[in-house]
Parts: structure tokens; sequence; C-alpha cells
């Protein structure tokens, strides 16, 4: 029974493996042209729906709110957009002598390109009783991105602007509309978006599967995973130490929010977007790879480290509570 209930709560996990699975088993079903039409459902209807789902799903009214801790936002936005990408990069200038697969050093480094999921980011932050740290997708990022591709830029920002921003602005029209009634029924939105994007990790190894050239070792698999687990305990204590340094500014529950928001990245932005900024590009699974490994890794530490800095949090907010002088 109690196993039934871990699946039903790991569905999503379990569903990555079986779609990778079927990929291995029949490629010729999620390739381009192929009986799913790739090119037509996924690089616009389900990206375009993931999008518009988020669009209905964005509580604009937490996330106007949440703006007043503009330093908890700024922090936020430096660690994830400038910091994390940077030291990745410089990781990787050492890495590229190696024998490492090189795609999955590509792929390492769009994993550091990647902003911060509101979703588990958030769910793990309120799991500890911290503020949230909302932080909205920059254009920088994309261009980043797409600096990489050899897809034209003009290309690519076309495609994310019509099946990213338009879905997720018309959700979020359709949202003031329906607002109570979204509030009465709480549609499934996570389930919903989960779903599609497991349909979007098929079709991407498909395309793999269906190429006898590419060659994926296990070595450089082992090492990746090995980085990831380093990279994300390295920069959740870095951020630790940062946020709580006496002249910080910051009370225990931003550094949580700080703790989790600046360290975990977005699987459900990052797939479409690769998909997009990759489009036809023969590497696209293998560069897809470390954001696949990176997702998981960050919910199992996430969850193991949760009672360790609730723990913390309440003995810290108890003492700020006694030192406080009394009037």
């Amino acid at each position: 029974m109690r196993l039934l209930e871990r699946m039903r709560k790991e569905w999503f996990m379990i569903g990555i493996v079986l779609a990778i699975a079927g990929a291995k088993l029949e490629p010729s079903i999620g390739v381009n042209g192929g009986p799913l039409k790739p090119e037509i459902t996924v690089s616009y209807i389900a990206v375009a729906t993931i999008f518009f789902n988020s669009g209905l799903s964005l509580k604009t009214e937490e996330l106007t709110s949440a703006l007043v801790h503009i330093k908890l936002h700024l922090f936020i936005q430096i660690f994830t957009l400038a910091f994390f990408p940077a030291t990745i990069w410089l990781f990787l200038q050492l890495l590229s002598i190696t024998p490492i697969n090189e795609w999955l050093l590509k792929g390492l480094q769009t994993v550091g390109c990647m902003p911060p999921p509101v979703s588990s980011a958030v769910i793990l932050t309120k799991a500890v009783g911290g503020n949230e740290g909302i932080v909205i997708t920059p254009l920088l990022l994309l261009l980043f991105l797409g600096s990489s591709s050899s897809v034209p830029f003009t290309s690519i920002f076309s495609q994310l602007f019509m099946t990213v921003v338009v879905p997720l602005i018309i959700g979020q029209i359709v949202r003031r509309y329906i607002k109570d009634w979204l509030e009465r029924k709480k549609p499934p939105f996570g389930a919903v978006s989960s779903s599609v994007l497991l349909m979007i990790i098929y079709t991407t190894f498909c395309d793999t599967f269906s190429n006898p050239n590419i060659d994926l070792d296990t070595f450089s698999l082992i090492l990746i995973l090995f980085m990831i687990f380093s990279i994300q305990l390295s920069f959740m204590l870095l951020t630790f130490l940062f946020s709580t340094r006496n002249n910080s500014g910051f009370t225990p529950a931003d550094t949580v929010a700080i703790i989790f928001c600046s360290t975990h990245k977005s699987l459900t932005l990052g797939i479409p977007m690769l998909k997009i900024v990759f489009a036809g590009h023969e590497h696209l699974s293998l560069i897809s790879v470390p954001l696949l490994i990176y997702h998981p890794v960050q919910i199992l530490l996430g969850s193991v480290l949760v009672p360790t800095i609730k723990s913390w949090m309440v003995s810290r907010q108890k003492g700020v509570k006694l030192t406080r002088p009394t009037v």
C-alpha cells in the first residue's frame, strides 16, 4: 500500500523513465514526420499548452505583493542569472580538456542558465515556512541560449513569443474572468503541465534513438550525475553562508527562500525552451540530459534537507525574539 502511494506521489519521475524507455523501444513514432507529428504537436501545441496553463495558474496578486521584497528578489536574480551560469562556465573550461561527452557539458551550461521553478522551490519553501521568492524568466536567458543555436535568433525569438509569451498572457486574461471558478475547483495545473512535458521528453528522445551516430558513454553520465549533486550542495551551502551573515539584512525566512529559489532549476520551462532554441539539433536529447537529472536531484536534496532547515529556522527565529528588547 505504501509502495502504491509512493508511486502515485512520484508518478512524474516514473513517467520520465517510461517516456525514455518507450522512445528507446519504438523511436519511429515520435520522430519528426512520424505519426505524432512533433514538429507541430510538440513545438507549437504542447509548449503553448504548458504556458497557457501557467498563465491560468499564476496568481498575479501574490506576485505583486511578493515584489515588496526587493532585496530578496535582487539577490536571487543576480545569483541565478549571473553568478550561477558564470561559475558553471568557468568550471566547464577546466572540464573541456577531459574525455567527458561535450554535449553533456553543454547541457550542464544550459542548466546554469535556467531560472528556478515556481513549483518545487515554492513548495519546499512553504514546507519549511519561509517566504516565496518568485523569479520571472528574463529575456537575457533566451538570448544566451539562442547564441549557442544554429537556428536564426529571429526565428527563435518569434517562436518563443508565439508559444511562450502569447499563451501566458492569454492565460492571465482568461484567469481574470474565471478566477472565482478556478479558486473553487482548483484544477490540477501541475499534473496537466507535467503530462504534456512527458510528451515533449518522449519525442526528444525518439529523435536521439533514431540517430545511430549518437553515443552516450556511461562514464560521462556518472560524472555528470556526481557533478550535479556537488554543484547543488555547494551552491545551497554558499547561499546559506552568505544570507546568514550578520550584516546581510535577511531574515531566517528569507534565507530559506534564497537557498531553494537560487539553486533550483525549472524543468517545465527548460525542456520546451531547449526544444525551441535547439530545434533540429541532433544532440538535443544529450543537451537535455543534465536538466532531466538536475530535476529529481533537486527534489531529493530538498526533501532530505527540509527538516534540518526548518529546525534551524525555528531556533533562529526564537533566538531573534529572545534578543529583541522589550518596550
